[in-house]
């Protein structure tokens, strides 16, 4: 984690309020926060772990797992919930046994709910990776979910 030490560095005699700019860019380098890295950032500010970790939590920008390869948001916006959001947020849940927040124990899928994407003519959307897809169904998630199996099993084969 030596880019974690270049971020630090950046920081030199910084106190409580370099805390917030000093997790964004940890999240940013590594994708999420880990324990080492809220360890380390309370040394450097001469905070205790428990007080970065309280306010990392605070903030719903921060992750404390790495993302998934196919990293799902699915929308809970206004339109997308009329159209039926939570029936996909439930489908994907019991699909993957996964909980909005978390990343699958393969590390293939992490799975995040958003309270808008933006796509509200589209609804209900589910984006994965950047991608938008629209009008989703228990049916086309299921394909699209399978999909995405398919794809890593083949680059797996490759390798």
């Amino acid at each position: 984690m030596d880019s974690l030490q270049n971020i630090l560095d950046r920081h030199p005699g910084a106190g409580r309020d370099a805390l917030i700019p000093i997790l964004q860019s940890v999240q940013e380098a590594h994708g999420y926060l880990s324990r080492e890295a809220i360890t380390r950032i309370g040394g450097h500010l001469g905070l205790p772990a428990s007080k970065v970790f309280g306010v990392a939590t605070f903030y719903n920008q921060f992750r404390f797992q790495p993302l998934g390869k196919f990293h799902i948001q699915v929308c809970r916006g206004t339109a997308c919930h009329v159209k039926g959001s939570l029936g996909t947020l439930e489908s994907i849940q019991r699909m993957l046994d996964l909980k909005p927040g978390c990343t699958s124990k393969d590390g293939l899928f992490s799975l995040e709910t958003v309270a808008c994407l933006g796509a509200c003519g589209l609804a209900p959307v589910v984006c994965v990776n950047g991608e938008f897809h629209a009008g989703i169904t228990p049916d086309n998630l299921k394909k699209l979910v399978d999909g995405f199996r398919k794809q890593e099993a083949a680059h797996e084969g490759a390798h």
